[in-house]
């Protein structure tokens, strides 16, 4: 089995940003009823939404925001950065990367000075992966890294920095002709003996063509399944077509799969939004995920940490805390933290960006806590991207600086300086 938060620099003012790019975020709830949640990859210039995995309503648009004062260069301590905070306690500091980032220097700037780790936002999900055409010669599924992906991947090795894999098994961004006869959607889905080998040799090709193509040795950490539970309970049904051919048990295969596929250097993740309102679920869940001698075929739970200024703090840590308990690691894999609740977003004002500050920083001090006391193994942290105008919240200005690449409130509270994390003095 395979078995790592990191630290912080204030990157003065930036006038230039990354542009206005969009992303395609993947929605699902992270409130208490839910909203969409998680980012996609970007391609083009503004976020923009997938489908929800569940009917809920949409957050409320926030009003134009009123402009707080920005920190002027005077007011910028030098030299912070959240990598390094973050290496201090054995963690690794990551962020989202897309296309347009990384041939951006502004963002490059930011990511190198802040950063040690990437996910890719899009470009390692199913979609972007399995090669229909291929596939039909091969009679079998086909892994395929196009050569976007891997010029991000050498961009990443060029810079010292690791990757989580994210993702391979997932109901959403994942083409429906994988499940059907001959690939081809006009004809009847396969049987489960023909969808398990499809998933075997679907989840063996991503290791072996990492591999192959020199890129194995970047990863640490892997989403093997993700988002396979909902809120009450059960596991999640609407248009999963794993789950439709296979069965439940087809969670225990992914990860019998990839504990048999993957190196050892690299820790297999179940990941989820909504965590704290399925904690009692996926404690059971991971449970299950164990060979016949009881040994686990998980390494970590991926929490996507997608949070508001007016969520519980105090029982979000708990949750934190009860997934620790389990004995496997626990990872934030896409945090960010928008203005407000998920029913009633805010405007940026000076007042709701200090409060965002407090938060990140409590938010941060509880995980280190957590992890110094020895009750949550963690080794990275990831916040889904750095700046609000590239974020799929942008309307709720959830990251560490605004729009034109300037540190917020919320980039000191990462950061853990509480003296301009926006407490009072």
């Amino acid at each position: 089995m395979k078995k790592y938060i990191a630290g912080l620099l204030a990157v003065l003012l930036l006038a230039a940003g990354c542009g206005q790019k969009t992303n395609e975020p993947d929605n699902k709830p992270t409130g208490a009823a839910g909203e969409p949640t998680m980012a996609v990859e970007q391609t083009t210039p503004e976020p923009t939404k997938e489908e929800q995995p569940t009917p809920t309503p949409e957050p409320t648009k926030a009003p134009d925001p009123t402009k707080a004062p920005e920190p002027t260069k005077a007011d910028l301590p030098v030299d912070v950065s959240i990598r390094e905070v973050f290496e201090e306690h054995g963690m690794k500091a990551g962020t989202c990367l897309s296309d347009f980032m990384v041939r951006d220097k502004n963002c490059i700037d930011i990511i190198t000075a802040q950063f040690n780790s990437i996910t890719m936002e899009n470009l390692m999900k199913p979609d972007y992966t399995l090669d229909r055409e291929a596939s039909i010669a091969a009679g079998d599924l086909v892994v395929a890294f196009n050569d976007m992906t891997q010029l991000m991947l050498d961009w990443a090795r060029d810079n010292n920095m690791a990757v989580r894999g994210h993702t391979i098994i997932w109901h959403s961004q994942t083409p429906k002709w994988i499940f059907h006869e001959n690939f081809d959607t006009a004809q009847p889905y396969v049987t489960r003996e023909v969808m398990l080998a499809r998933m075997e040799s679907y989840v063996r090709q991503v290791f072996e063509k990492l591999t192959e193509l020199g890129y194995i040795d970047l990863f640490y950490a892997y989403d093997v399944v993700n988002e396979a539970w909902m809120e009450d309970g059960s596991i999640r049904k609407e248009q999963n077509y794993w789950y439709e051919i296979i069965g439940d048990d087809y969670l225990w295969h992914a990860f019998y799969y990839a504990d048999k596929y993957a190196p050892e250097t690299i820790d297999l993740y179940y990941n989820d939004y909504n965590e704290q309102y399925k904690t009692d679920t996926l404690v059971n869940f991971v449970k299950t995920l164990v060979d016949e001698d009881g040994r686990f075929l998980i390494d970590g739970i991926g929490l996507q940490a997608h949070l508001y200024t007016g969520d519980d703090l105090q029982g979000y840590l708990k949750t934190v805390e009860r997934l620790g308990a389990t004995g496997l690691k626990v990872e934030l894999t896409e945090l960010d933290v928008s203005l407000g609740t998920w029913q009633n977003t805010l405007p940026a004002t000076e007042e709701n960006l200090r409060l965002q500050g407090r938060y990140y920083y409590d938010l941060i001090n509880g995980l280190l806590q957590l992890v110094q006391e020895e009750k949550v193994e963690m080794d990275a942290l990831t916040f889904w991207g750095f700046a609000d105008s590239l974020s799929w919240r942008k309307n709720a200005s959830p990251l560490l600086y605004n729009s034109r690449y300037q540190p917020k409130y919320a980039f000191y509270g990462a950061a853990q300086m509480k003296e301009l994390a926006g407490f009072d003095e």
